[in-house]
Formats: C-alpha cells, sequence, structure tokens
C-alpha cells in the first residue's frame, strides 16, 4: 500500500497572540470573568492562563467537586477564587444572573455544549439581553507574522441570519473595530460576486445591508456585495475596475450564512495558521465562545478580546 501524504493544505506555522492585542487589553481594568462548567482540565486551564496574563479575574461555575478535582489536576491552588456551585444546565443560568445583576463582567465557555451553554445565556427569560437585540458573534482573526486583524461575523452563532441580523452582527463588529483602535472601520460584505442579481439571493441581501449601512453605520465605510478575491486584493479590484475603499483592505467582513463564516474561520485557522479568538456581542456582557480544540494562543487572544469588549468604547 502507498503512504499517503499529509494533507497539504494544513499549516504548520503555530499561531501566535497578536501582542498588540494583549498591550490594548492590559491597559485596560481586568474583568471578573466567569467560566461555565468549570470542572474540567482544559477549559480550568485557559481560565487560567488568562488570569496569569492579567486578563482575567476568575470566578467558576459549577459541581464544587469536579471543579476542585481539576483544579489539583492541573496544579491550580483556587483557594482565594469566587466559587460557585451550579452543575450541569444550571452553571449557564447562573452566569446569567451574576452578568445580569453586574457580579461578573463576562461569560466564558467551560466543559458544556455549546446549545447548552447558550439556551441558558440568550433567551429573552435570561435577562442578558434588552428586548429587540440582536446578538452576533465575532472571530478576531490574525495571520502570522501580521498584527492587522480580520473582524469575521458571524461563523458560530446565527445559521441563517435575516437582514436585521446580519445587520446587528455587522453593527457589533464595527463597534468592535472602533474598541480595537480602527476609527474608521471599512467593512465588506461578502456574496459570490459584486453585482446584486435576483437569482443570488444573498447578493441583493448584501446591497441592501450596504445601502442600509450609509445611513445607519456613518462611523463606517461598508461595501457590498463583494467576493472574496475583491475583499482580499487591491490587484484583483483593480483588473476587475471595482473601485472601493474596501476592497482589499476590510476590517470587517460580514458573511451570508454560519457555513460560509465556520469554514472561512476553520481554513485560516488549520490553513493559514492563524490566530482566532470568538466572541459574541449584543448581551449585557461578552460571551467568551472558545473551542475545547483551540490551542492555548486562541484562548488568551479571546480573553483579551474580552477585556476589550467590556472596556470603555473608543
Amino acid at each position: 500500500m502507498i503512504e499517503r501524504a499529509p494533507f497539504p493544505f494544513l499549516a504548520e506555522t503555530k499561531a501566535d497572540v497578536p501582542q498588540n492585542l494583549l498591550t490594548l487589553a492590559r491597559g485596560l481594568p481586568v474583568p471578573r470573568v466567569a467560566l461555565v462548567n468549570a470542572g474540567s482540565p482544559l477549559p480550568l486551564r485557559g481560565l487560567r492562563e488568562a488570569t496569569e496574563a492579567g486578563l482575567a479575574e476568575p470566578i467558576l461555575i459549577g459541581d464544587e467537586v469536579k471543579i476542585r478535582a481539576a483544579a489539583e489536576e492541573i496544579g491550580w491552588d483556587i483557594g482565594g477564587l469566587r466559587l460557585v456551585h451550579a452543575p450541569h444546565a444550571a452553571a449557564s443560568v447562573e452566569a446569567a444572573r451574576m452578568g445580569r445583576e453586574g457580579e461578573a463582567d463576562s461569560i466564558m465557555k467551560g466543559q458544556v455544549h455549546t446549545s447548552t451553554f447558550l439556551k441558558g445565556l440568550l433567551p429573552s427569560a435570561a435577562g442578558l439581553r434588552d428586548k429587540g437585540v440582536r446578538c452576533g458573534h465575532v472571530f478576531h482573526i490574525t495571520a502570522p507574522g501580521s498584527e492587522r486583524p480580520l473582524l469575521l461575523t458571524d461563523g458560530a452563532l446565527n445559521v441563517d441570519p435575516t437582514i436585521e441580523t446580519r445587520q446587528a452582527c455587522l453593527t457589533h463588529a464595527v463597534g468592535l473595530a472602533q474598541r480595537l483602535g480602527v476609527a474608521r472601520p471599512k467593512a465588506a460584505i461578502l456574496s459570490a460576486n459584486e453585482d446584486p442579481i435576483p437569482s443570488l439571493k444573498n447578493s441583493m441581501e448584501a446591497a441592501e445591508i450596504a445601502a442600509w449601512a450609509k445611513t445607519a453605520l456613518p462611523q463606517a465605510e461598508v461595501a457590498g456585495p463583494m467576493a472574496l478575491d475583491l475583499i482580499f486584493s487591491k490587484a484583483a479590484a483593480a483588473v476587475k475596475n471595482y473601485d472601493s475603499p474596501v476592497a482589499g483592505d476590510a476590517d470587517v467582513m460580514l458573511v451570508p450564512n454560519i457555513t460560509t463564516g465556520n469554514a472561512l474561520f476553520k481554513l485560516m485557522m488549520l490553513g493559514m495558521g492563524c490566530c482566532c479568538a470568538g466572541i459574541v456581542l449584543g448581551a449585557k456582557v461578552p460571551i467568551l465562545l472558545t473551542s475545547r480544540s483551540q490551542a492555548a494562543p486562541a484562548r488568551i487572544a479571546s480573553a483579551a478580546l474580552g477585556v476589550v469588549a467590556c472596556g470603555e468604547p473608543a
């Protein structure tokens, strides 16, 4: 049997935490971070890393026996930390209460399925969202050797978002870009081409969102629909005679659905070696939605992003 070579599209470069994000976060107040279902070594280690980096004041929520056992396993002395006994699904409910009542500044996913985690936080009854407010997930993505982020929304929360939900996602991402120091963010709305055509529904929606943004988001430069080559390459835009300041220079990319956003995020993470931090915005406190498969740099970057999201707007 012929031995198969490793899959050629996987990056060999290891992701690094963007230092400018760390520097910005360390200049802001340290938030109280509630870890939901903290009784497992991996998420507990992630919060310890954030704490040691000066990015979190930990609150541990979950089964107290499991939390203490996990802490002992990783060698973390949690004697001086706040520990809240709320096993299983009760952990998300307790975290929502703490966020709602001002006892926690952000909430981090622990050893819990994402759907279970969010079901305790995002329904209106949880009280973490003002009436009518839509939440959106944003990935902060930096390539190896570069400190400049691309904010990608939404690749982890809204499955097949309406125009109104995508408008909310765009608003959240633009606000986050400004907190990160981008005075006038440039946002691109992804589609398969740059011409709105009825047979491609999301191209028509992109044009509608871009028109809406001219009035609703005057602090940003928004263009769409845009194909991916135009978003990433000024040269491609020149060849296609596409004239926009967003072309090849986007700070934000708004995707049409979760499949597109999730695929782009994983391609950048696995194929390019990017550092990808993730956060849910729109609730009363930021929600850190890290994946169990992500390495330490992504977890630390997510914690830093949470600090920035908690801080005063730029």
